[in-house]
């Protein structure tokens, strides 16, 4: 059964709210309602229409055993991005978009197979036994700052097969590195981002924390819908 959108619940969290009518980007006209004192408003009836083509895609992907890549490295995104692809399963980068993330396969491979190592050495008790407490405390440090980098990652099965991105402007570098590949791109897109470069626009706040956990929320429940799909399948 397909996730059904509640125009009500995305008026109610304020995804609506698009923002001053100074910075709007000339291509997103044809989503925007009206103009309410100096911010745009954002036509909800578009956002419902993005949302029953996006989502019935994300399903697909995950039925079709690929996973989604949720990014979104901004302050008020990171907790929802990162709660929301653990409860589904599913890869996420919420710190800074290392460049090469999605295109330098090789080199991040090997970053993810140096913090697994570590993290299973650390375990075991490997470490411990073969250095010195300051060294194993370096080794510690060092895990932690990989994790901070790769955690999201590093159960990443090879090429993603879609990526959800929360801001298309501040993960632009994600966005880019996924056209280049040729993975198809979700994004919120408020009135203030260029949608050429998004496969999969949904109009939208991606500012307010309510709009953007909300979304999410929608993004997770059609993940979830692919993995009914996949084991039907």
């Amino acid at each position: 059964m397909a996730v059904e959108v509640d125009i009500k619940q995305l008026l109610e969290a304020g995804v609506h709210f698009g923002h001053k009518t100074s910075r709007w980007h000339p291509k997103m006209a044809p989503y925007i309602h009206s103009k309410r004192q100096d911010s745009h408003i954002i036509d909800l009836t578009k956002t419902v229409a993005a949302l029953d083509v996006a989502l019935p895609f994300l399903t697909s992907v995950v039925a079709g055993g690929k996973q989604v890549l949720f990014v979104g490295t901004k302050k008020q995104a990171k907790d929802s991005v990162k709660a929301i692809a653990e409860k589904t399963h599913q890869p996420y980068v919420t710190e800074r978009w290392i460049g090469g993330m999605l295109t330098n396969v090789d080199t991040v491979t090997q970053q993810i197979k140096k913090l697994k190592d570590l993290e299973r050495r650390m375990e075991n008790g490997d470490l411990e036994k073969r250095y010195s407490k300051l060294e194993v405390q370096r080794f510690g440090e060092e895990i932690a700052e990989l994790n901070q980098k790769y955690g999201g990652i590093k159960d990443l099965n090879g090429r993603p097969g879609a990526i959800v991105v929360v801001d298309v402007l501040v993960d632009h570098n994600a966005v880019k590195e996924a056209n280049v590949l040729g993975i198809p791109v979700v994004g919120i897109v408020d009135t203030n981002a260029n949608p050429s470069a998004i496969d999969y626009v949904v109009p939208g706040n991606d500012d307010a924390i309510k709009s953007v956990h909300l979304l999410l929320d929608y993004f997770g429940a059609a993940v979830e819908e692919g993995k009914t799909k996949k084991v039907e399948a």
